[in-house]
């Protein structure tokens, strides 16, 4: 059965943007730049694959599919781009949102919980948790994997890696790894 992975990136203090969705407060580091696109080069959108040392082409490693929130889409959407990532299925959680005319992208105003449910049913490779807090919190029971890639910076506000009820979930970290720019990506799987 496909898993449901959240790959994100957080603060110290558990933002994974500011309050206006900012996330150009990260250090980046070309140490770190190189292992996202080699390890998980999906992860990088479409339309800067090339100039982001991505080829074009490059094949999917860990997911094929993707479930992001409207908060998380929107900005791309704004910036004419209605596929960010075009290289996987995308689905996105929205009742507000219009369906977008581009296969790779379906706009669900259903129970997310559910979706997710059918597709772990599906064959593929696994499933990528894009964004944002709030969907994650909605998806929390779902969520087999967190990789989260852990900038050591204080945001002070933004958007939480979570939000919703208290729901004490636990995981157990099984990889570490650590960059330059002082960042550490940590893997946890649920117990």
């Amino acid at each position: 059965m496909r898993k449901l992975v959240y790959y994100m990136a957080a603060s110290l203090d558990g933002y994974i943007a500011g309050p206006q969705g900012e996330y150009d407060f990260y250090p980046t580091s070309e140490d770190m730049m190189a292992w996202i696109n080699e390890r998980y080069p999906e992860s990088v959108p479409t339309h800067i694959r090339g100039q982001g040392g991505v080829p074009l082409d490059a094949a999917n490693k860990k997911w094929d599919t993707l479930v992001m929130g409207r908060g998380t889409y929107e900005p791309g959407l704004a910036a004419g781009i209605d596929s960010p990532y075009n290289h996987l299925k995308q689905y996105i959680i929205s009742r507000t949102l219009a369906p977008v005319d581009n296969p790779q992208v379906e706009i669900v105003d259903t129970d997310p919980v559910e979706l997710v449910q059918e597709l772990k049913r599906q064959e593929g490779l696994d499933i990528w948790l894009c964004g944002g807090g709030n969907l994650a919190g909605q998806l929390l029971g779902e969520i087999d994997q967190l990789i989260i890639k852990s900038y050591p910076v204080i945001a002070g506000a933004g958007v939480p890696v979570f939000t919703g009820n208290f729901q004490p979930t636990q995981f157990t970290v099984t990889a570490r790894e650590a960059f330059s720019n002082g960042a550490q990506v940590s893997w946890f799987d649920r117990v």
